[in-house]
């Protein structure tokens, strides 16, 4: 799988990019990322302009679409794949689990990274992205927004983790679209909050019951709504 990401701090990503299991699975081959700079595609001039003040006026700047477009289209016809081209954004689709295992389908994406007010309008009337956000609230830029969905994507590829199924029963995740079990380890009783016994007496049947069971109670507590969609 590729991403293309265009961002005006590519350096952004250095750490991200080199930690973990993102790490492992560009060393692995099993998915390619680039980073290009919006700036590269702005007239060279001393300060590389891509953005100006909003015709009527307001406050901020807007990324320009004759800088915007023209790059994207460049970056287009470096692979043979045409790719799915996400803006995010705060108006956007909201992303969540479902979305991340149907963009884990595909062969490339490409991540728009706002900054500022945004995008003029017409990049988006041209290129016709998909608009997404990551919540409702405001960041100072898109490249945050644009981590998080690779990092939501990339672990549903094969070979990413070390046991495939792993993710399924994720909270909101197709084997479980409800919140996530609680879940224990050693030691069996620490300061007297015991691991609850079904889970030791190696039953199973039993064990998945308690599960389900407590994947609905915590999702009644906590996500209602999740419930709600179930039913």
């Amino acid at each position: 799988m590729r991403f293309d990401i265009v961002t005006l701090f590519p350096a952004i990503f250095d750490g991200y990019l080199t930690q973990s299991l993102l790490e492992k699975a560009i060393a692995k081959g099993l998915v390619e990322i680039h980073r290009h700079d919006l700036r590269d595609w702005a007239a060279e001039t001393p300060h590389r302009k891509v953005d100006d003040r909003p015709f009527g006026g307001g406050p901020g700047m807007l990324l320009q679409v004759d800088v915007t477009v023209p790059c994207v289209e460049d970056i287009e016809r470096m692979a043979e794949t045409p790719s799915r081209k996400i803006m995010l954004t705060p108006q956007g689709e909201r992303f969540d689990q479902r979305m991340a295992e149907d963009l884990a389908l595909s062969d490339r994406v490409l991540l728009l990274c706002g900054r500022y007010e945004g995008f003029d309008q017409r990049v988006v009337d041209i290129l016709e992205p998909e608009e997404v956000s990551v919540g409702d609230f405001v960041l100072n830029g898109g490249e945050v927004a644009a981590m998080t969905i690779i990092d939501g994507v990339v672990r549903l590829l094969p070979g990413v983790l070390g046991d495939q199924n792993s993710h399924v029963d994720d909270s909101f995740s197709r084997g479980n679209r409800l919140l996530e079990f609680p879940q224990y380890t050693r030691p069996r009783d620490f300061r007297g909050h015991h691991v609850p016994e079904v889970l030791l007496g190696g039953n199973h049947e039993a064990i998945a019951a308690w599960r389900a069971e407590q994947s609905r109670i915590r999702t009644k507590q906590r996500r209602a709504d999740l419930l709600d969609e179930e039913e």
